[in-house]
């Protein structure tokens, strides 16, 4: 670029000048088109490491009772069914309803992508995170921990009122679909 040619592009794009003003509104435009939209995983059968994924990028939105979606927030119920209609699988709103209609699996046998609930409130079946492999689950806790994040299910708190496992698919299913995959909670 030549020198008058350098200048005026400077003088283009100086704060409040319309050429700065132009590029800030085309950029906030396009930036309302990097959201990503709300529907099923696009390729194929529902997966346990797409599950976990995307429940693991979800880390640190806010925890709000009674919500099921990232821009207002979730509650533990609301985070694990928005996950897995993500997936294409819909799952009740309440978690004593997913404890009591999804199929057991001894704990010794879960797998990332099953339910791990847990008594927090005196009641059976009051909280539930989606487990992502070596002992860690993801979860939206409560409004003290304020967002969702990844707990160590041998913490005294958590394996003192773990209640079961629950697997959202048939068991051969969601087996063939994390075969050979290794699903890591913590980086």
């Amino acid at each position: 670029m030549t020198e008058p040619n350098l200048h005026r592009s400077r003088s283009l794009l100086t704060a409040g000048s319309p050429g700065c003003t132009l590029l800030l509104a085309g950029l906030l435009a396009l930036g309302g088109c990097a959201t990503t939209p709300e529907q099923p995983a696009p390729d194929g059968a529902p997966s346990a490491a797409r599950a976990v994924g995307y429940a693991l990028s979800l880390q640190g939105v806010p925890y709000r009772a009674g919500k099921e979606n990232p821009q207002e927030g979730f509650d533990c119920s609301g985070f694990v069914r928005h996950v897995f209609s993500r997936q294409g699988i819909l799952l009740p709103r309440r978690v004593r309803d997913m404890a009591t209609q999804l199929p057991p699996v001894d704990k010794d046998q879960r797998q990332p992508g099953d339910l791990v609930f847990f008594n927090t409130s005196g009641a059976p079946y009051s909280h539930v995170g989606i487990y992502v492999g070596d002992n860690h689950f993801v979860h939206a806790p409560s409004p003290q921990t304020g967002r969702v994040m990844v707990s160590a299910l041998d913490l005294a708190y958590w394996w003192q009122r773990f209640m079961g496992v629950r697997r959202p698919l048939g068991q051969e299913a969601w087996a063939s679909s994390i075969s050979g995959r290794g699903i890591s909670a913590v980086h």
